[in-house]
């Protein structure tokens, strides 16, 4: 089988987290130091128990509960426009990710959630990364050379067990073109099924010759 990327392989493991007493003002400083639009807060154990995001820092500074400084009536946002600690500027309960899971669960989960990050978390809720949407996209956004070795190693090397030489593969854009024979015809389908599988692949065009052998 493929080795499909998980969250373990993409997540950011050096996470700039912050303690629930954390002033106003070292939050900002952080985040801004880091150059990050989140961090989670932990408690004394290291696991998650909020993140504050950049809209959070945003509703404090407007001292309106909206980042774009329109009025409203939600008490808890109204708490974090006048909060002065991380515990009182962050979103709670944390919404959080595990390193097996897939890249699909990851981004299903972002988007029902409604959040650009998760907290990654091992099996005792510890916090051991963080994950974004700019990390799950990053496994579709590799370079032509990347999948062409992929498909020549793992496809047809090892899985399927072809001869070096035995099929071409040419990856322009991340479009795959195969060239070359195969053994049988009920294997054409195996072949571009299993390409279709390997990650930043866009489309795969075969164009085999089979020749049987007995």
């Amino acid at each position: 089988m493929l080795h499909r990327r998980t969250v373990g392989d993409v997540m950011t493991e050096e996470v700039v987290t912050l303690r629930p007493d954390a002033p106003f003002h070292e939050v900002v400083s952080l985040m801004d130091a880091n150059d990050i639009a989140a961090a989670p807060v932990v408690d004394d154990e290291g696991t998650p128990i909020g993140v504050v995001s950049a809209s959070d820092v945003l509703r404090h500074e407007t001292g309106m509960p909206d980042p774009q400084g329109q009025d409203g009536d939600d008490e808890r946002a109204w708490g974090k426009a006048r909060a002065r600690t991380a515990s009182a500027l962050m979103s709670s309960p944390v919404f959080t990710a595990r390193a097996d899971w897939t890249i699909p669960r990851a981004a299903r989960e972002l988007r029902e959630r409604r959040v650009k990050q998760l907290p990654v978390v091992d099996d005792h809720g510890l916090l051991i990364g963080i994950v974004s949407r700019s990390d799950l996209l990053s496994i579709f956004i590799r370079s032509d050379d990347e999948i062409r070795d992929e498909v020549e190693r793992e496809v047809l090397g090892r899985i399927l067990g072809l001869e070096k030489g035995t099929v071409e593969v040419e990856v322009r854009e991340g479009a795959v073109t195969l060239r070359g024979d195969v053994p049988e015809p009920r294997l054409v389908p195996v072949v571009v099924g299993l390409c279709q599988g390997v990650d930043g692949v866009v489309a795969v065009d075969a164009r085999f010759e089979t020749v049987r052998v007995d």
